[in-house]
């Protein structure tokens, strides 16, 4: 493959930026980027605000050619390494620890905004469900009796679902599903989060039962009474998690059996641009966003259906003391 089909990839795709794009172009040492500053999208609603939130800010205070790509996790840290992109907006730790170490604090090629946002993740019933079935513990869906209140398709197994494919939360579900023992009794979904909360849309709509993975900051918790299932606190001791990036064998090697430890969202963001583009490096560094933010954008793309980039203009625009903390 020469630079040349490299070029035509990036060209061909501009929202969409593949492994073997990324490839092509540094086989030949070069990598081919338009813009000043390449933002990274991965498939959540937080992310795509706040990328679009980045963008306005830096097109408009510094003057830069900010452009949106999307990608997996671990295809934008791979990209912000090469310089293929340089910014991941919501870094989400511990679940992306495994990639943090390895390009934050191995390779360095990756720096860390230290201004975190607070998350919780867990799994919820809506109210009805909870009520219909008294279920309070996520053990107890290690009951087959209890699973069966959520067989939808008859197989006498429930079904759960535990966030969507890409996600490192979702491999942490997995293990913990085994680790609680309830991969016996339900079935382990894995589906776009849009297609997921629609069904928890029609389950309320509907009044039957459903179990799903649940996190905040997030919309849904505004749009429904939900209950988060109980677990024992966390313990570090007790959290072995392994990332299949990491060993063919994690699943098995791996052991959850307690509740998440409160999660962190931090902006990262690749060292060249230190070089490249420092102004841009100085505002990703200072950014600061909270719960309830983050929380309100989601909510204003994925329920008031706005425009993500109008949005992001009037958002800048009426918070205009917030972006200018950034640039201090």
């Amino acid at each position: 493959v020469g630079p040349d089909i490299a070029e035509n990839c990036f060209m061909k795709f501009p929202k969409l930026i593949t492994m073997a794009c990324v490839s092509s172009a540094l086989s030949f040492g070069s990598v081919v980027q338009a813009a000043d500053v390449v933002i990274g999208v991965p498939n959540w609603p937080s992310v795509l605000a706040t990328a679009h939130v980045l963008k306005v800010a830096m097109e408009e205070n510094l003057g830069l050619e900010v452009e949106l790509q999307n990608g997996t996790n671990p295809v934008v840290f791979e990209a912000m390494d090469t310089g293929a992109m340089h910014v991941h907006p919501e870094v989400w730790l511990p679940n992306q620890t495994n990639l943090n170490d390895k390009f934050v604090k191995d390779k360095q090629s990756v720096r860390m905004n230290p201004n975190g946002v607070a998350g919780d993740q867990a799994m919820c019933v809506t109210k009805g469900t909870a009520e219909r079935t008294g279920i309070v513990n996520l053990s107890d869906l290690t009951d087959p009796d209890m699973a069966k209140n959520f067989d939808t398709d008859g197989d006498d197994r429930g079904e759960i679902w535990i966030g969507a494919s890409g996600w490192a939360s979702t491999n942490v579900e997995k293990i913990r599903a085994k680790s609680y023992g309830y991969n016996l009794t339900m079935t382990l979904k894995e589906m776009d989060e849009s297609l997921a909360l629609a069904e928890v849309d029609n389950a309320v709509a509907q009044d039957k039962n459903i179990v799903f993975f649940c996190y905040t900051p997030h919309h849904m918790f505004a749009l429904h009474e939900l209950v988060i299932l109980k677990e024992p606190a966390y313990e570090e001791a007790k959290w072995n998690v392994i990332q299949p990036t990491d060993d063919p064998d994690w699943l098995q090697k791996s052991d959850a059996g307690v509740a998440w430890n409160t999660a962190q969202l931090h902006i990262h963001y690749a060292s060249v641009l230190e070089s490249e583009q420092p102004e841009a490096a100085a505002m990703l560094a200072n950014v600061k966003f909270d719960t309830s933010i983050v929380s309100a954008m989601t909510f204003a793309l994925v329920v008031e259906k706005q425009d993500p980039a109008e949005f992001a203009a009037k958002w800048v625009a009426d918070n205009a003391s917030i972006v200018d903390s950034w640039l201090q």
